[in-house]
């Protein structure tokens, strides 16, 4: 990738990543007026929604922070997440990534989240906290 300048926004709330069974019904739960996600795959459903909805008996991984790359992007653009991850994993940060048709998320545990501001804002790119 080119040099890029990429400017990034940290949502407020604090998300859980959900895994169900693959054969559930997606739960009301998951849907919501914020940011939401919900995969399926062969093995399993996957939902990333604020924590304070996910239901306390379902496993979950919980205390993420979201962080939106500013878009559009286009779907030609290569390499924007490979620089973003490559930074965050010399920071020691582990990441999930999320991409839609105009932008990509990343999300880290709350405890790295100044950290991973620290590591964009070095490679100098602008970092806004909702």
């Amino acid at each position: 990738m080119a040099r890029q300048e990429l400017v990034f926004t940290v949502f407020p709330e604090k998300y859980a990543i959900c895994r169900l069974d693959s054969r559930e019904r997606i739960p009301e739960w998951a849907i919501g007026d914020n940011f939401f996600s919900v995969t399926r795959t062969p093995d399993e459903l996957s939902v990333i929604c604020p924590q304070e909805r996910a239901p306390g008996e379902t496993e979950c991984e919980r205390a993420f922070r979201l962080i939106r790359v500013a878009g559009p992007i286009s779907l030609s653009v290569i390499g924007v997440v490979a620089a973003i991850s490559r930074v965050i994993a010399n920071a020691g940060i582990s990441l999930l990534t999320i991409s839609t048709y105009e932008t990509d998320y990343i999300m880290v545990k709350d405890k790295d989240l100044n950290a991973a501001i620290a590591a964009l804002t070095t490679e100098g790119w602008q970092v806004t906290v909702l």
